[in-house]
């Protein structure tokens, strides 16, 4: 009896929020610790970090914008990917639309970031 090989698994996971804001609760846990450990005061850094459900969309984004070979997407590519976010978890809508909105200067993480200089 030959056995098929297993396809491939779909980048695309459709965990529960829950279960989604715990990793991402976990990831910016680590996020703090290490800039603990490094001397920076919690006072300067706890507004640069992402908060949980920034973190969420961002790995959502992460998994479903990149397919292996691909090359790095423009603004529309991500910005069509953040909504398809919402469509699959509509209490994010707010932290999606919010980070559709403002470009960013300070937060480098920000999908819609623009650099200066």
């Amino acid at each position: 009896m030959t056995r098929k090989p297993a396809p491939h698994p779909s980048p695309r996971r459709h965990a529960s929020l829950e279960v989604l804001r715990a990793e991402a609760l976990d990831e910016r846990s680590v996020l703090v610790d290490e800039r603990l450990r490094a001397g920076e005061d919690p006072w300067e850094f706890m507004s640069e970090l992402p908060s949980v459900d920034e973190i969420v969309v961002l790995l959502l984004r992460s998994e479903r914008i990149l397919p292996p070979g691909a090359v790095r997407p423009d603004h529309d590519v991500s910005d069509q990917v953040l909504r398809r976010i919402v469509e699959d978890y509509p209490p994010l809508a707010p932290t999606v639309w919010s980070m559709l909105s403002v470009v960013e200067t300070e937060r480098a993480w920000a999908p819609r970031v623009r650099r200066a200089g």
